[in-house]
C-alpha cells in the first residue's frame, strides 16, 4: 500500500506538470488571474458541468436530489459525466480551451488549482463565499477557520469549494474531536491462547516477546484450533501499511511512523518542531530490536510481501496470535471472540509515545468554476445547497425514501439495512450507495452525525474504541495537519525528493529488520544518503515552514 501511495502521488505530480506545460503552450484561457473580482452577471441559467461519477452510477440526469436543488436555484445543468480517464479528458479540455462552466469531482491538486487560478482558467471564488451569495458555506467558514485556511492557495485565492468527511470522536460524545484515523492500527492478541498458557496480557514489548515465543513453542494454532502442526504465526502484519502494519509497536521507542498522506516518518512535537524520525537514535534502536524478533521466527516472514487479503486469510484460519487492523471482528472472523486489544506497549526504557496520524483532510479539488462561466452567482447558489446537512447526506449515500428510510427517536435519519436493500432493489446497501452517490464538494462535519443522520454502526464502534481505549494512552495529541497548503516552490521540492526519500527509508528499514541491526558504517552511510541524495534537510525545511505558516494563519 505504501508503494502504491508513492506512485499515486508521483503520478498526480506528473499529471499536474503535464497540464501546466500544455497550458503554457496554448496560453491557457488567456487573461491571467482574476483574483478577488466579483462577476455580477446573472443572465446565464443553463450550465455545462463536467463531472466524475461512480462506475455503478447511471448518471446525474435523473437524480432527484440534484434536480430539486437545480429547481430551487432556478438553473439547469447539462451533465457530462465520466467514470474513468477523468484526468485525460480534463487535460484535453483545458489544453484546447474547451471549458465547461465547472469541473466537478475531478480531484485537482493544490498545485493544479494554483496554476489554473493563476492563468485565469479557474476563477477565484472568494468574492462569492458571502452571506449574500453562499450563506450556507459562509457560515461554515466563519465557524471553521481551519477549513478556509485549508482551501486558500498561496496567492490568497480560493479556486475550489471545500470537501471533507470529518468523522471524529466528537460524534460519539467526546469533548475533543479526534479523527477516526488518529490511531490507525489497533493491535490485538489472542487472549484464549494466553489463558491456556497461564500468561497475562503484556504491557511491555519484552513481555510481548515472551508471549510470542510461547505461542510458537507450543504451536497454539494447532493446539487450540486443530490446524496442521507448525501453522502458528506468532505475529502477522503487513509492512508499513496504514491500518495493518507493524508501526504501532514502535511506540515503545518513542514514535509511531504511520504511513500517511503527507510524507512518511514525519512527526511534530508539542513545541511545534517538525522532525523526521528516520535518522533518530531511537529509530535505529527500534529496527535493531525487531530484527531479533524476526530472526527468532516471531514475525511473519511474508510481512514484507503479503497483501491484506492474505493477512485476513491467515487470521481467519486461526494461525495468528498477534496482529493489527481497523477492527478485531473484521480481521479475525469466527475467532474474534478470542482476541482483545493490546495496550500501547512500553519499550526497554519503560516508556512509550504515540504520534497521531491526521486524517479526513479538507481539500478544494472537487468543484472549480471556469472562466467560461458567465454567471457564477447563479451556479454557486446551486452548489451552496450542497452545504445543507440533509442535502450532502443524500449526495453522499442516496435519497431519502431510497437509502434513508426513517428517523430514530433522536431525530436522526437511519440508512437502509442490507436485507431491505436486497428486498427492495435487488442489490446490497453498498452497491445502492454507489448507484446514487454524486461526486463533488461534499463537506460532512462531525456534528452532522449527531444532528442529521446516524453514522454507520462499524464507524461508531471504532470511534468508541478510539475514545475509550486508545486516546487515553496518548500523551501528546499534536499532529501535523493534512490540510497544509504549500507554495509552488515548496511543491517543487517535495516533487523532487519525496519518492526517493520515502523509498530509501522503507528499503533500509526492511533490510535491517530482515538481515540485522545496522553497523555504525551502514548507519552513517544511510544518513548521508538521506541528506545528500534524498533532500532530507530541504524537505524538513519545507514542512517546517508550511507548518509555521499554518499555525500563524490560525492565530496559534
Amino acid at each position: 500500500m505504501k508503494k502504491k501511495m508513492v506512485k499515486k502521488l508521483a503520478a498526480a505530480s506528473m499529471a499536474a506538470a503535464l497540464t501546466v506545460s500544455l497550458l503554457a503552450g496554448c496560453g491557457g484561457s488567456g487573461g491571467g488571474s482574476t483574483l478577488g473580482e466579483l462577476n455580477e452577471d446573472t443572465g446565464q441559467t443553463d450550465f455545462k458541468v463536467f463531472s466524475a461519477m461512480s462506475a455503478l452510477s447511471g448518471g446525474y440526469d435523473d437524480n432527484v436530489v440534484l434536480n430539486d436543488m437545480m429547481d430551487k436555484a432556478g438553473i439547469k445543468i447539462d451533465w457530462e459525466t465520466q467514470s474513468d480517464s477523468i484526468s485525460e479528458q480534463v487535460n484535453i479540455r483545458i489544453a484546447g480551451n474547451e471549458l465547461p462552466d465547472a469541473f466537478q469531482g475531478v480531484g485537482f491538486t493544490n498545485y493544479e488549482l494554483t496554476n489554473y487560478g493563476g492563468d485565469g482558467t479557474f476563477i477565484d471564488l472568494t468574492p462569492y463565499m458571502t452571506e449574500e451569495y453562499m450563506p450556507n458555506l459562509a457560515k461554515i467558514l466563519e465557524d471553521n477557520p481551519d477549513i478556509k485556511e485549508a482551501i486558500t492557495m498561496e496567492d490568497g485565492g480560493i479556486y475550489g469549494l471545500p470537501a471533507a468527511e470529518q468523522m471524529g470522536t466528537g460524534a460519539v460524545g467526546d469533548d475533543e474531536n479526534y479523527s477516526i484515523f488518529s490511531v490507525p492500527q489497533f493491535s490485538m492478541i489472542n487472549k484464549a491462547w494466553l489463558d491456556e498458557l497461564g500468561l497475562e496480557v503484556p504491557t511491555t514489548l519484552d513481555e510481548l516477546h515472551d508471549c510470542l515465543k510461547a505461542f510458537k513453542e507450543n504451536d497454539m494454532s494447532a493446539k487450540m484450533y486443530g490446524n496442521d502442526k507448525g501453522t502458528t504465526i506468532p505475529m502477522c502484519t503487513g509492512y508499513d501499511q496504514w491500518c495493518w502494519g507493524q508501526n504501532v509497536f514502535y511506540a515503545g521507542f518513542g514514535f509511531t511512523n504511520w504511513t500517511n498522506d503527507i510524507i512518511d516518518d514525519l512527526v511534530v512535537g508539542k513545541d511545534g518542531k517538525v522532525n523526521f524520525v528516520c535518522d533518530d537514535d531511537n529509530y535505529r534502536k527500534a529496527i535493531s530490536y525487531f530484527h531479533d524478533w524476526f530472526d527468532e521466527g516471531l514475525m511473519d516472514p511474508e510481512m514484507f510481501s503479503q497483501d491484506d487479503t492474505q493477512l485476513i486469510s491467515k487470521c481467519q484460519q486461526g494461525y495468528v496470535g498477534v496482529s493489527t487492523w481497523w477492527y478485531i471482528e473484521e480481521l479475525m472472523g469466527d475467532h474474534a471472540k478470542d482476541y482483545v486489544f493490546l495496550p500501547i506497549l512500553d519499550g526497554p526504557d519503560v516508556t512509550h509515545n504515540v504520534n497521531l496520524r491526521d486524517g479526513g483532510a479538507t481539500n478544494s479539488g472537487q468543484l472549480s468554476v471556469t472562466s467560461a462561466c458567465e454567471s457564477p452567482i447563479n451556479l454557486l447558489k446551486f452548489y451552496d445547497q450542497w452545504y445543507e446537512p440533509e442535502n450532502v447526506m443524500q449526495l453522499q449515500y442516496g435519497p431519502i425514501d431510497v437509502y434513508f428510510t426513517e428517523k430514530n427517536d433522536d431525530g436522526l435519519w437511519l440508512s437502509i439495512t442490507e436485507e431491505e436493500a436486497q428486498e427492495k432493489f435487488g442489490k446490497g446497501a453498498g452497491e445502492l450507495k454507489s448507484a446514487y452517490e454524486v461526486a463533488g464538494p461534499k463537506l460532512i462535519l462531525t456534528d452532522y452525525y449527531t444532528n442529521t443522520f446516524k453514522m454507520e454502526d462499524r464507524a461508531i464502534e471504532r470511534l468508541t474504541d478510539l475514545k475509550d481505549y486508545w486516546m487515553p494512552q496518548v500523551d501528546d495529541t499534536t499532529v501535523y495537519p493534512q490540510d497544509m497548503v504549500f507554495t509552488n516552490d515548496e511543491l517543487d521540492t517535495i516533487d523532487m525528493y519525496k519518492t526517493d526519500f520515502e523509498n530509501s527509508i522503507s528499503e533500509f528499514e526492511a533490510r535491517c529488520i530482515k538481515e540485522g541491526a545496522p553497523t555504525d558504517e551502514e548507519w552513517e552511510s544511510y544518513v548521508s544518503q538521506l541528506n545528500d541524495s534524498c533532500g532530507m534537510e530541504e524537505l524538513l525545511s519545507v514542512y517546517q515552514d508550511a507548518y509555521d505558516r499554518y499555525q500563524e494563519d490560525l492565530g496559534e
